[in-house]
């Protein structure tokens, strides 16, 4: 684990933090990349996420459906396969871990991030829609398959496949954790903290169900998610609503809270200090590419297989897409994680000294804090860290030092003595030793926004907990499946027909191993490879920007849905 870890934090420096100081504060070029093509696709597409996304509506519900186009799925079941991918662990534990990092205005820069995002996502399934292509192998013949790859080595010319290669590989990797692992690690988590459920347990029943429809294809996995993303989507929503409008006082200083941390963060957790702007940017462009997944090139798959002739009536859809994600979704936790207060707020806790949530970390003068070498042992006295410089390690709880330390859960007897990091022990001046302490500790991740929903829902008793458990569980599942087969349509790019089903074995073994592994190993080793992917994507969206320029142009030009509504209105008895 030990060398995991190093090579994901290897790995996180050059690939995901890499960027250039301006300054002496580093901007990361995932971030310019990410800002950059959406806002330039923005501008050449004349705002189109704005002036259609009526269209995309109207769309997306069938009223143009003309089940005789080629396809596999309906433009709604496309959209809700692709939505069971991007709403899912991101808006739960995604959101929760931005504000965590990034303090309240981290929302905000999720909220630019899912407003360029739109256009992006258009011009990717557009260009899906466009150089997608029908299958003739095995039991896929007659079905398409579409995505980065194919307009990557089909719109960019032959010249370009190495990059359409690597992009199906990377990606094909990426769904084993971004898309799996960590939905199986989130759901562990959860079940393990809430009722003692081992992780090994849930892990293999969520495996289990995930393998049961996987199985089946596209047209099985379409089915499913049109049940599925509507229903939870539903479930989440509507217990966000009830606590947004008990606290309904609080909605507007919330609001105000994050556009002023937006832009002069003062109010961290565990990464930001005063001023840190670029720490609050960061965290919300991250978390919220890692929550819409547009420029990733993951959704554009599952859009390819949609019913029509025309790529742009697919587009559209997919504009609703970050709209439904980001802008609804994950402001409804945002909002519940910061108007509750428990986004700073400390909770009882066990700190497991050999936990994979332990860190050791030195608090700045800025107020924020950094990861420090911890080696040697570390004196506590009267449960309180015997050295707190700004190299001093103190012991941490998701990345944020802990006050003082206790021996007993009531918290009544602090703890003096020593705390051996390597050995993961703590030996007490009594002669006693100990393998956990207890104290006040910050959350994050999915328990944060758990936290968030039984603190508001505490009137009406406590069970508001239990809408994040279950929304955890079908969000998770439903991703899971939806990213099984972006993965399997990179193997099949790859490797042909006959790399499917090994290519689905080994995700249902992947999504067993993902429950097993630490939290904060997962979701690094995720936006490693997010960082990678995201680069031939955008590269070629930008090549072909003029092409899907004029694709637009000529789909409202020649106005083709008119057509349909006209020939149903023919139909007609």
């Amino acid at each position: 684990m030990d060398f995991v870890q190093s090579v994901t934090d290897f790995l996180t420096a050059w690939v995901v933090e890499a960027g250039i100081s301006v300054g002496g504060e580093k901007i990361p070029f995932m971030v310019m990349l990410l800002l950059g093509i959406g806002g330039y696709l923005t501008l050449r597409l004349g705002f189109i996420q704005l002036s259609r996304l009526g269209h995309g509506i109207a769309v997306a519900t069938g009223k143009y459906d003309n089940p005789e186009d080629a396809g596999d799925v309906t433009h709604f079941q496309a959209l809700t396969t692709a939505l069971s991918a991007t709403v899912g662990i991101g808006n739960i534990a995604g959101v929760a871990l931005a504000i965590h990092w990034g303090g309240p205005g981290a929302l905000f820069w999720m909220w630019v991030t899912a407003g360029l995002g739109m256009a992006t996502k258009y011009a990717e399934v557009t260009l899906a829609q466009r150089y997608r292509v029908r299958e003739h192998e095995g039991e896929w013949a007659g079905t398409v398959s579409g995505g980065p790859m194919y307009y990557i080595e089909r719109g960019l010319g032959p010249n370009w496949k190495w990059m359409a290669i690597f992009f199906a590989f990377v990606l094909g990797i990426t769904a084993f954790l971004t898309g799996n692992g960590i939905q199986a690690n989130t759901v562990a988590d959860n079940l393990e903290t809430q009722f003692g459920i081992p992780t090994w347990v849930s892990g293999l029943l969520t495996s289990g169900v995930v393998a049961a429809v996987i199985l089946g294809g596209i047209s099985r996995i379409g089915r499913v998610t049109a049940v599925l993303a509507p229903l939870m989507a539903l479930i989440y929503v509507a217990g966000a609503l009830i606590v947004i409008a008990m606290n309904a006082a609080e909605v507007f200083p919330t609001f105000g809270l994050i556009f002023r941390e937006a832009f002069n963060p003062t109010a961290g957790v565990a990464g930001t200090g005063t001023g840190a702007f670029l720490v609050t940017l960061m965290y919300g462009v991250r978390r919220g590419l890692f929550s819409n997944e547009a420029g990733q090139g993951s959704a554009p798959i599952a859009h390819s297989a949609a019913k029509t002739e025309e790529p742009v009536s697919e587009g559209v859809v997919a504009l609703l897409e970050p709209f439904i994600d980001t802008i609804i979704i994950c402001t409804m936790t945002g909002l519940l994680v910061i108007m509750t207060g428990v986004w700073n707020a400390r909770f009882e806790t066990e700190v497991v000294l050999s936990g994979g949530d332990l860190s050791y970390r030195a608090v700045q003068l800025d107020g924020g804090s950094m990861e420090v070498a911890s080696d040697l042992p570390i004196r506590i006295d009267d449960g309180y860290h015997a050295a707190t410089g700004p190299t001093d390690p103190q012991l941490s709880w998701h990345e944020v030092p802990i006050e003082r330390l206790f021996v007993d859960v009531a918290q009544t007897r602090p703890f003096s003595g020593t705390i051996d990091p390597e050995a993961g022990m703590a030996a007490g001046d009594d002669g006693g030793t100990h393998t956990a302490l207890y104290g006040m500790a910050v959350e994050s991740g999915a328990p944060l926004t758990m936290a968030a929903f039984r603190q508001g829902l505490a009137p009406l008793g406590d069970w508001g907990h239990y809408i994040v458990l279950f929304s955890v569980l079908l969000f998770a599942i439903s991703t899971a499946i939806a990213w099984s087969y972006y993965g399997d349509r990179c193997a099949n790019y790859l490797f042909g027909a006959g790399a499917v089903i090994p290519y689905k074995i080994i995700f249902v073994g992947v999504h067993f191993v993902g429950a097993l592994l630490p939290l904060s190993v997962i979701w690094a080793m995720g936006d490693v490879l997010l960082g990678i992917v995201i680069w031939p994507n955008l590269i070629a969206l930008a090549i072909l920007a003029p092409k899907v320029g004029e694709m637009t142009r000529s789909y409202f030009d020649r106005r083709p849905w008119e057509k349909v509504r006209a020939g149903r209105s023919d139909s007609r008895p």
